[in-house]
């Protein structure tokens, strides 16, 4: 087998903004807002805040320490670290998660890019009941959510083959302060409608009577599904970085990032539904069916600027979807690319076209073509459900027993301090929290996902 050149980032911005757009999408601009309405508002940011930080910082280092350590694609990189044991199965069930997400996520950045055409030609404008319509029938058609799901994963795979300095690098550079510029010229507008201070109190007055165990459980849910923890994203991009990157330092300032841009997708959206008298708690339909409707009424004296800012959004939407498009793709990619030793272009060409088979039938099962089921749900529901409930804990559960109690701490701490360069002053609360509290959370999640946890 003929060694391949491992390469890397070529800058630290670079490995800031890339491992970002793979924490950034559509989990903090779609997921966090409709979470935060149904779960309280204020309190529920809080919670969230402080999961990222307890949490989800302590999960995204240990997937940091697999992948520089193992220098090699995510299933390779646990199996190097576990010396071949059943723990190298912790990296293949992470690179099938970020292989089936690929599939059925391409659809939904697919319904962004639909939503963007839309934008374009005015079709986004008519009652509330339109906008409903509009989805369910764009949903259910057995042409246009393929057509744009083919182009979502074509425009990756033209990233993704270029390599990491020239494609996802590059791209990432550009694509995420165009992110940053869009989402902030929304909040400006958003801020400034009559009435919307009652959403900016929403996000930032906490009514603490509100605080259950869901609060909580849904607050830790989100942090791990926001931040890409389990799904193979971090741990390749991780075999990516120099050995002097700090490690602590990347995780601490990805979670701001993540946290910011989840905080002004709240900014975003709650100022304009409380001015035009919106229910908060929409639910998962928010973005697609009730955000259009918003936009429409908040800014109805000034058509044009309703729909520059409905346009503005739906590219804004389409651009998250997008980072975290190509970094779940890259996972299935270096995979392949390392275990076949095959050319980077042939191994992304074999996973688009593969994730597009996947991702056409997840579209035609809602509505389009009878029959698409699996136990008792749409494939697309069905490929939702298996990973985000089921694998995403599983992995990020086996990774906290794995660096906690398996692999020797000496060789976590090398990976921690850059051998000895860094002080490290935070190494033992950090085995703390992976050895006992971040497997007892994911734990919690996990049985409360599937019901057995009230």
């Amino acid at each position: 087998m003929s060694k391949l050149k491992r390469v890397s980032f070529g800058s630290q911005l670079g490995v800031i903004l890339a491992t970002a757009g793979s924490a950034v999408g559509l989990g903090n601009v779609w997921r966090f807002p409709y979470m935060t309405g149904q779960n309280g508002g204020a309190v529920f940011i809080i919670i969230y805040v402080a999961c990222v930080l307890l949490l989800g910082i302590p999960c995204m280092i240990s997937e940091f320490i697999v992948g520089r350590h193992g220098q090699a694609n995510t299933a390779r990189a646990y199996k190097k670290m576990s010396g071949g044991t059943p723990w190298a199965i912790i990296g293949y069930m992470g690179v099938l998660t970020g292989f089936l997400i690929t599939g059925y996520y391409a659809v939904v950045a697919g319904w962004c890019g639909q939503y963007i055409w839309a934008s374009l030609i005015g079709h986004m404008t008519g009652s509330p009941e339109y906008f409903q319509e509009y989805f369910a029938s764009l949903s259910s058609d057995p042409v246009k959510p393929v057509l744009w799901t083919v182009i979502m994963l074509g425009l990756t795979y033209l990233i993704i083959e270029k390599g990491v300095r020239d494609g996802i690098e590059r791209a990432s550079k550009v694509m995420m302060p165009t992110l940053f510029i869009l989402l902030l010229v929304i909040v400006v507008a958003s801020c400034m409608l009559p009435g919307a201070e009652k959403g900016i109190d929403f996000l930032f007055k906490p009514d603490f009577s509100k605080i259950n165990s869901d609060v909580f459980l849904g607050a830790l849910g989100q942090a791990f599904y926001s931040l890409s923890i389990a799904m193979g994203c971090l741990c390749t991009y991780a075999s990516y970085f120099a050995k002097d990157t700090n490690l602590t330092k990347s995780a601490s300032q990805i979670a701001i990032i993540d946290c910011l841009v989840a905080i002004l997708a709240g900014l975003m959206i709650f100022p304009a539904a409380f001015a035009v008298g919106v229910n908060p708690d929409s639910g998962a339909s928010l973005v697609f069916i009730t955000l259009p409707n918003v936009f429409q009424q908040a800014f109805a004296g000034v058509p044009a600027l309703g729909y520059i800012i409905s346009l503005v959004f739906f590219a804004l939407l389409t651009l998250a979807a997008l980072t975290s498009l190509i970094s779940l793709h890259e996972v299935s990619t270096a995979f392949l690319h390392e275990e076949l030793v095959i050319t980077r272009k042939k191994a992304a060409f074999i996973v688009t076209v593969s994730t597009i088979i996947i991702g056409t039938l997840c579209s035609l099962s809602l509505g389009a073509v009878d029959g698409l089921t699996a136990w008792g749900k749409t494939l697309f529901d069905c490929f939702d459900f298996v990973t985000g409930q089921v694998f995403l804990p599983i992995v990020g559960f086996l990774t906290c027993i794995f660096i906690g109690w398996v692999v020797p701490h000496q060789v976590v701490h090398d990976e921690f301090t850059n051998w000895g360069t860094l002080r490290g002053r935070f190494f033992h609360f950090y085995i703390f929290l992976v050895k006992y509290i971040c497997p007892l959370a994911i734990l919690f999640i996990f049985l409360h996902q599937l019901g057995l946890l009230k």
